[in-house]
């Protein structure tokens, strides 16, 4: 009935504990855009893929008792920290279903900050166009974030990185 809740509690569990609600939404879209199965429908918005859908099922689960949320104020904004409480990991028990590699990309994607999660689920979002026009897309839609061309094929790079860790194991 909570399969997909349970999806979203397994990544967390896999990643420990996630600091911000902007970081949480890239490592599903990435882990999503890796083939994991996360089903959430993702739009384009301020700060790139953005799901509705997600961000329901993360207030469900809080609500539940499942995730723990802090709100931390830092220097001139909030920002929010997300653990699977006891309860959570029962009810994880519960599902028995294996999602090879996750662990090791959501420990992965944890590693790095927002705006270079941003950076690179903004590419994937629009990887269907070619690469002059993915980086013209990041100059006009990301002009405050000031991306250097050097970031962005940082992001490339990583983004061949983790396909072929996370999608080896995903396949075996």
């Amino acid at each position: 009935m909570l399969t997909e809740h349970a999806k979203v509690m397994k990544a967390l569990a896999a990643a420990g504990e996630i600091a911000g609600r902007k970081k949480l939404q890239k490592m599903i879209y990435i882990a999503k855009k890796l083939d994991f199965p996360f089903y959430e429908k993702f739009d384009f918005h301020f700060y790139g893929p953005y799901s509705e859908e997600l961000t329901c099922r993360i207030e469900e689960l809080c609500a539940l008792g499942f995730l723990h949320e802090v709100k931390e104020k830092k220097s001139g904004y909030v920002q929010y920290r997300y653990t699977l409480t006891e309860a959570g990991e029962q009810f994880l028990r519960h599902y028995d279903w294996d999602m090879p590699g996750l662990a090791e990309c959501m420990q992965a994607l944890n590693e790095q900050n927002a705006r270079f999660l941003e950076l690179v689920s903004t590419v994937l979002y629009f990887e269907h166009l070619p690469r002059d026009e993915v980086k013209a897309k990041i100059a006009v839609l990301k002009s405050k974030q000031r991306y250097t061309e050097e970031e962005i094929e940082e992001a490339y790079a990583y983004i061949d990185t983790l396909r072929s860790q996370c999608n080896n194991k995903a396949r075996v």
